[in-house]
This record gives C-alpha cells, sequence and structure tokens, in this order.
C-alpha cells in the first residue's frame, strides 16, 4: 500500500509523515527527491541555471532553493517552467524508488509530496491522505518558518491549489490545528486502519 500525504503550504504535511515513520511505515519525500535532481552539475541544475541565471546558485554551486522561491513565488510563468523542468526527474526517480520499496514488502510507503495533485500524480499511490489546518494558523507557521512577512506568506498560500478542493480529493483527511498529541491519534488511526491493526 502507498499513501500519498499532501495538503497546503506549511499545514505539517512533513510532521505528519514522521509520525508514520515511527509508527513503522517508510517514507519517501518528494522534497528529498527533487534535491537529489538538483545536485550541483546535475542535467536537471544546469537547465534551471539556463532558464533562471546563475543567481540561483549557492557560492559553492547548489541550489540557492530560497533565491528559486523568491522568484517562482513572483511569477507564475517561472513557476511552470520550474515544473516542467523538475517534475519529469523527480517522476523517474519517484516511480524507481516506491516500486523497489514494493517489490521489497513494506507493508505501507507514505510518499510525502506537497504538489501531488498539482503534479498529476495520483497515480503513483493507492490512497491520498491530505493535511489541513486553519488558514491562520497556517500563514503564521509559514511566516515563522520561513522568516517572511504575513503578505507574502497568504502570496505563496495562493499560488497553490486551494486546499478545500485538495480535501475534496482526499480519501483520508489529518487536521493538524491542534496539539500535537491530537494529530499523532489522528495518524494512528490511519495507520492502523491501513494496516489492518484496527481491526485486530
Amino acid at each position: 500500500m502507498i499513501l500519498g500525504i499532501t495538503g497546503g503550504i506549511a499545514t505539517g504535511k512533513s510532521s505528519v509523515a514522521v509520525m508514520f515513520s515511527d509508527l513503522g511505515a517508510v517514507v519517501v519525500s518528494a522534497d528529498e527527491l527533487s534535491r537529489q535532481t538538483v545536485a550541483p552539475d546535475s542535467e536537471v541544475l544546469i537547465a534551471l541555471v539556463a532558464r533562471f541565471g546563475p543567481e540561483i546558485l549557492s557560492a559553492d554551486g547548489s541550489l540557492d532553493r530560497p533565491a528559486l522561491a523568491d522568484i517562482i513565488f513572483a511569477d507564475p510563468a517561472a513557476r511552470d517552467d520550474l515544473n516542467r523542468i523538475t517534475h519529469p526527474a523527480i517522476a523517474r526517480l519517484a516511480d524507481e524508488t516506491l516500486h523497489a520499496l514494493k517489490k521489497a514488502g513494506h507493508q505501507l510507503i507514505i510518499y510525502e509530496a506537497p504538489l501531488l495533485f498539482e503534479a498529476g500524480a495520483e497515480s503513483r499511490v493507492d490512497q491520498i491522505l491530505v493535511v489541513s489546518t486553519d488558514p491562520d494558523i497556517q500563514l503564521d507557521r509559514l511566516v515563522d518558518r520561513d522568516g517572511i512577512s504575513r503578505a507574502a506568506a497568504a502570496a505563496r498560500v495562493d499560488t497553490q491549489m486551494p486546499l478545500v478542493e485538495k480535501i475534496s480529493r482526499a480519501d483520508y483527511l489529518v487536521d493538524n490545528s491542534g496539539p500535537v498529541a491530537e494529530t499523532a491519534v489522528q495518524v494512528e488511526h490511519v495507520y492502523k486502519e491501513l494496516t489492518g491493526l484496527s481491526s485486530k
């Protein structure tokens, strides 16, 4: 079973994925796969520099992700170009990784993908869990996490598919608005259901 975890920016997807990992699931992060595809001197990074310029590189030749984020969140066309360049490489690596884990016999594999719907990657997973949170809490977390203004945080939220639409397409929902313990209870319930433990 491959469970896709997605949701809005700063809703707590990674935290929920860690909770599944702690319970025994194997987690594959699309963000981590993305980092692998843009390693220094990789074809994808070379293509990104050709499109966005050398200012997206750090001094050591690696991708300066915050610099790239500033560009793509301010320009829908740039964001489309980023996705066009990176998504095929991420998709190939994701397919290879998930196939290998499934072949190895893991009972529950988590594919944490912030842009699961936007990238049209639903077919990569068996079911989908959306992590939601109160909109004000979401903005607060994004401001704290990225050190940006509330207006900038709201603009970044607006670039993504509305959370309500993602929720409407979910098989499972975890509300991450409250204390960590409350989220953990929800995650454990889903984990037990997907692994058959709830009936034992």
